[in-house]
């Protein structure tokens, strides 16, 4: 037994449930699961259809992007997700895809607003966009920085990881994370979903009014906060 199994496992399941939730075609997108005491994660590999995916197949990196086992080369995007589980020390999970709507609302260089209380059960601020990357540091070493394309924005936003777990890399497409391989998926699934009723939404009305503060703090404090009573 590979002392790595676990978290191959949940790479895997993580990974099986994005076409399901049809937030992938083909061999679009990836999850990683990574393990904080061993410092490594397991990672799809590179454009393997995902209905020849299974646990033993997903490749063991270092926090560096390099490999510590498997045959397989990992995704394309593993230096993005050594980055950001490198300086985000709390997340326990990366997904990345190319999800229709989010990915619409990152090609056009847009935050997605807050529309309604579906967007405010998840997040008080827009979801963000961040700036297309520069010309430097696309012809250097490209997924490295998109990794700190993504701590970039948010920090010019003086937003935390720990409170918005979902970005859109503008022209390109979103990223999520979260505490766990199933948490950043749920936020994929999440984000959408919100971005697809927000197109919606401008196409129904080309100046839609934003949720007023008080819904905002509402729907989020019922879920999220001290007294929240969302749930069992």
């Amino acid at each position: 037994m590979s002392k790595y199994e676990h978290i191959q496992q949940s790479a895997f399941d993580a990974n099986m449930q994005l076409p399901k939730l049809n937030l992938v075609i083909f061999t679009f997108g990836n999850v990683s699961a990574i393990d904080r005491n061993l410092n490594v994660f397991a990672i799809k590999p590179s454009g393997v259809p995902y209905q020849e995916l299974s646990p033993d197949k997903m490749v063991i990196v270092d926090l560096d992007g390099k490999v510590v086992e498997g045959k397989l080369h990992p995704s394309s995007d593993t230096k993005t997700h050594a980055v950001l589980y490198k300086h985000w020390e709390d997340i326990g999970g990366i997904v990345h895809t190319h999800s229709t709507y989010a990915t619409a609302w990152a090609q056009a260089q847009r935050d997605i607003p807050v529309f309604g209380t579906t967007h405010a059960d998840h997040l008080v601020v827009d979801i963000p966009c961040a700036a297309a990357m520069s010309d430097e540091m696309i012809i250097g070493d490209y997924e490295h920085q998109t990794g700190f394309q993504i701590i970039e924005c948010l920090k010019t936003k003086e937003l935390s990881y720990r409170d918005i777990e979902m970005i859109l890399v503008g022209n390109h497409a979103p990223f999520t994370w979260g505490s766990t391989p199933e948490k950043a998926v749920y936020n994929s699934a999440v984000l959408e979903n919100i971005a697809q009723m927000a197109l919606l939404t401008e196409q129904i009305n080309n100046n839609p009014p934003r949720l007023k503060a008080s819904l905002i703090k509402k729907h989020f404090e019922r879920k999220h906060g001290p007294d929240s009573y969302y749930g069992q």
